[in-house]
């Protein structure tokens, strides 16, 4: 397997990784045997979060099974207080059955008061780097929708590592990841298959992997079919030809019709949704499967695509031209 430095943590990873969410749809039995699977590969960084419901503690159970240290080990969580992280790292390490986790990251930041808040005082930020003195992580990192918010997450000097989608059809990052590559900061890509959008993986993650300012690419797994298909690209990596390149950004084409980038660019709508996070959803139930969490999640939210009157000052500012009225009754239909 292809071993990338994540940035100055200076640790291996495989290029490669594993994407924690799906796997709150198996047992444990099969959850040990992802995880079994996982180290044949040669797969060796995990990430995980709190709010993926037993994803944790299904993971904890493998690395048991396996052994702590064939694994780097991320997670993360959303809580935005210092009392609250520090409580959510105590679960995750029991969860995990770990003493130590690798890396802990702030889980998608949205926005810049969600951002001013942890970083500011009593915020998840100062319980980071407690229990990174008391030795119960190693690393601190950002995961976020918002490339501003993590352009800011770059300059702080705060985190050594961000979280962000990329893929063939989501390319807004690639200038933010040459900047973060260059002052040392790993960069781990999530959403490598558009969240399930684009049918071919394979394709997909060899462009991921063409990109030098790429730490880590993790697709979401469940399945050891799914395992050895990704590790094969880590494994035997080549280059994408000419005639696999159109292929690949073909299908991202296509896609880009109806397609949200989470760029923001639609907000604020006057109904107060948040456009992008209605999609992601979407998606979630729709691509990944996850219709019982998607649902919860969705149900959680204040203001919901329902909620659209249709006065269509968001599409005025969308930069891809979605039609996001119809796409919102899209919404509507599948998560209510």
């Amino acid at each position: 397997m292809e071993k990338r430095v994540l940035g100055k943590t200076g640790l291996n990873v495989s290029a490669i990784g594993f994407g924690g969410i799906p796997l709150q749809r198996i047992d444990k039995d099969s959850a040990i045997k992802v995880i079994e699977e996982l180290n044949n590969q040669g797969i060796n960084f995990i990430d995980t979060a709190r709010g993926y419901t037993v994803s944790e503690e299904l993971i904890g159970y493998g690395l048991e099974k396996v052994g702590r240290e064939k694994f780097i080990l991320a997670t993360k969580s959303m809580v935005r207080d210092y009392e609250g992280m520090k409580n959510d790292i105590d679960i995750s390490l029991k969860n995990l059955r770990t003493e130590c986790i690798d890396l802990y990251q702030l889980h998608n930041v949205r926005t810049e008061e969600d951002y001013n808040k942890v970083v500011g005082e009593g915020g998840a930020l100062k319980a980071l780097e407690e229990a990174k003195n008391q030795g119960k992580i190693k690393h601190i990192g950002i995961t976020s929708h918002d490339l501003n918010i993590l352009e800011k997450g770059v300059e702080s000097g705060c985190f050594e590592t961000i979280q962000f989608p990329y893929n063939p059809v989501e390319r807004q990052a690639e200038e933010l990841f040459k900047r973060a590559n260059n002052i040392g900061i790993g960069v781990i890509v999530m959403k490598p298959l558009a969240g399930g959008a684009i049918t071919n993986a394979e394709l997909s993650l060899r462009f991921i992997l063409e990109n030098a300012n790429v730490s880590v690419a993790i697709p979401g797994m469940d399945s050891i079919e799914q395992i050895r298909e990704n590790a094969r690209v880590g494994n035997s990596y080549r280059k994408l030809n000419d005639v696999e390149r159109d292929v690949i950004m073909t299908e991202a084409k296509k896609l880009g019709t109806e397609f949200c980038r989470r760029c923001g660019y639609c907000a604020p709508c006057p109904q107060d949704i948040d456009i992008p996070t209605q999609f992601l959803m979407e998606g979630y139930y729709s691509r990944y499967n996850l219709k019982d969490w998607s649902k919860e999640r969705y149900s959680t939210f204040t203001s919901k695509a329902s909620d659209c009157i249709e006065c269509g000052e968001c599409e005025t500012r969308c930069p891809y031209d979605l039609p996001i009225r119809k796409m919102l009754k899209k919404v509507v239909n599948i998560l209510g």
